[in-house]
């Protein structure tokens, strides 16, 4: 091989590592995001916020089939320059196929390849790149599985934060003006427990799905953005309670809401030395006016 044909299996290796290593990051390990994948949802998402409406709502959907463009993309330019320096000697073509042996071909060879679609019309023909076919269509098997797995555990996320902010709501209407005096203490502490415990869900499929972080919701109701500060209010009342139960469980949601800013704050950028500062980077980011709350002192 002369210069030219190590630089492009270098090229080639370095694409095909790079691919590796963002779907390891975003789909396996637990807590992180690859860099083709952070940099692509963060953009769109920044991108949408300068148009109003449904650009919004698509941002997020739209950011994570980009994503999976982005690794197919890297994956075939990667075994490409893997092949181009064995085009047209190192393959075996059926007749009437004509040898290009330019990037074009070895492009093409590398889709059927990934894809295991394996047409025929051009095979390797010695031992190594016969491996190295073999292993692009386990690359491909194992990538279209990855990205069906990624799509199916971020929908059941945002389920749950959803239904937080659904319930949140819920008990906002039925509680009116009187908050968690609407109900006797131990009632409302068990209430306030179980909100408490859905926050810190929350968090945690923040830090294990980042990208459901850049889902807008279009509805008000099911935004937890845009109800999360009646979560401090409902637990600053539950501390300055007399019932001891009901101060505890004020306790817990304060905790948990801290933690969510923190998460916020950490991992997304938004600014905010106070956890109610943070909550309101938090809204405005998501594009939702607060309404003043009718339980407000």
């Amino acid at each position: 091989m002369d210069f030219r044909d190590i630089v492009l299996t270098v090229i080639g290796a370095g694409l095909i590592l790079l691919m590796a290593t963002d779907v390891f990051h975003t789909l396996l390990y637990p807590h992180g995001a690859g860099p083709v994948c952070r940099m692509i949802m963060r953009a769109l998402w920044l991108l949408s916020r300068r148009f109003a409406g449904r650009a919004v709502a698509v941002a997020a959907p739209v950011a994570m089939a980009a994503v999976i463009g982005a690794w197919a993309s890297l994956a075939i330019m990667g075994w490409a320059l893997l092949y181009l320096p064995h085009l047209p000697e190192g393959f075996v073509y059926a007749d009437g196929v004509p040898h290009r042996g330019d990037l074009t071909e070895a492009l093409y060879f590398s889709m059927v390849s990934l894809s295991t679609v394996g047409y025929g019309e051009i095979v390797p023909a010695t031992p190594l790149l016969r491996f190295v076919t073999a292993a692009q269509a386990v690359t491909g098997f194992g990538l279209l599985t990855a990205t069906v797995s990624w799509i199916l555990q971020t929908y059941p996320a945002l389920s749950r934060r959803r239904a937080l902010a659904h319930d949140l709501n819920l008990f906002r209407e039925a509680a009116g003006q009187q908050g968690l005096s609407a109900l006797e203490p131990g009632h409302a502490a068990a209430l306030l427990e179980s909100f408490a415990r859905s926050v810190a869900t929350v968090s945690i499929d923040l830090l294990a799905f980042n990208e459901t972080y850049y889902f807008h919701e279009a509805q008000r109701r099911g935004s937890l953005p845009a109800t999360i500060t009646y979560a401090q209010l409902l637990a600053s009342e539950a501390q300055a309670s007399t019932d001891p139960d009901l101060r505890f469980a004020g306790r817990m949601m304060h905790a948990a809401l801290d933690d969510l800013a923190d998460v916020l704050r950490g991992r997304f950028g938004h600014s905010g030395k106070t956890t109610s500062a943070v909550f309101e980077s938090y809204e405005t980011h998501h594009r939702h006016r607060r309404k003043p709350d009718a339980t407000a002192a």
